[in-house]
C-alpha cells in the first residue's frame, strides 16, 4: 500500500501534516491549486500541484505541474484524486477539503465516497476531526490513543446494510442505516478499542484527532 497526501485550498491542518510527513507516512504529496500556498509557507516541496490555480493565482513551480482550463467539468480536487489512484496510490490523506464554502465541502464528501467505492482508502483531515470512508465488507478501528471524544457514522448512499458499532456507549449490532435519517450522530468513545464495520454500502466515520482527544480526557 502506497499513501498519497492532497493538499486543497480550504483549511489545512498543518500540525497533523508536518507530523505524519516528518514520520515519513507520504509517499506522494499533490498540491491541489490554492493548497500549494501552504505547503510552501511550511516548506514542503509537492511531488506534483494540479489545477486551473484560479484559487492560487499563479502557475506554481513544482517538479510536476498538470494545468487545466478554468471551464471544465471535474473540480481540481476530482483530478488529483485521479492523478493520486492512477499513480497506484491506493491510501488517500486529503487535507484542505473540507470546512470553508459548503458546496464544496459536499462535492468533495461525494468524491470521498465514489473513490472509496473505488477501492482507495480515503481519509479527510480537518480541524479537529478525520473522517474515513468505509466501503462494505470492510471495517475500521479508531486509531490507537484516540479514546475519548464524539464519533458519528453516516450513510454516504441511499442504505448501508450490517453496520456494527463497538466499544462507543451506543452500539449497534448488523443495523441498516440511510442517508435520510441523524442515527448515527454523536456517539461516544469510552477509552476502549472502538471498531465500526459495514456488510455493504458506504460509510462516513467522524472521528477526532488526537490531540482533541487528549483534551477531551484531561490531558
Amino acid at each position: 500500500m502506497t499513501t498519497c497526501a492532497l493538499v486543497g485550498a480550504t483549511y489545512f491542518n498543518e500540525a497533523d501534516f508536518m507530523r505524519r510527513y516528518r514520520a515519513g507516512e507520504f509517499d506522494c504529496i499533490i498540491a491541489v491549486d490554492g493548497g500549494f500556498a501552504p505547503l510552501e509557507a511550511a516548506g514542503v516541496v509537492p511531488d506534483m500541484a494540479v489545477g486551473d490555480f484560479d484559487s492560487l493565482g499563479y502557475v506554481p513551480r513544482a517538479k510536476r505541474v498538470s494545468r487545466y482550463p478554468e471551464h471544465k467539468d471535474q473540480s481540481d480536487m476530482e483530478l488529483a484524486m485521479e492523478k493520486a489512484v492512477n499513480f497506484r496510490h491506493d491510501t488517500l490523506f486529503i487535507y484542505g477539503g473540507i470546512g470553508g464554502r459548503l458546496d464544496h465541502t459536499l462535492a468533495n464528501l461525494q468524491l470521498f465516497a465514489s473513490f472509496s467505492e473505488r477501492g482507495a482508502y480515503i481519509t479527510a483531515i480537518a480541524d479537529a476531526f478525520a473522517i474515513r470512508l468505509i466501503t462494505g465488507p470492510d471495517a475500521f478501528t479508531i486509531p490507537e490513543g484516540i479514546d475519548r471524544g464524539t464519533v458519528s457514522v453516516f450513510a454516504a448512499n441511499d442504505r448501508a446494510e450490517g453496520v456494527i458499532e463497538r466499544g462507543l456507549e451506543y452500539s449497534l449490532d448488523d443495523e441498516p442505516l440511510t442517508n435520510r435519517t441523524s442515527l448515527g450522530l454523536s456517539n461516544e468513545l469510552i477509552g476502549q478499542e472502538a471498531s465500526i464495520a459495514v456488510e455493504s454500502g458506504t460509510l462516513y466515520v467522524f472521528y477526532p484527532l488526537a490531540a482533541v482527544a487528549e483534551q477531551a480526557a484531561g490531558v
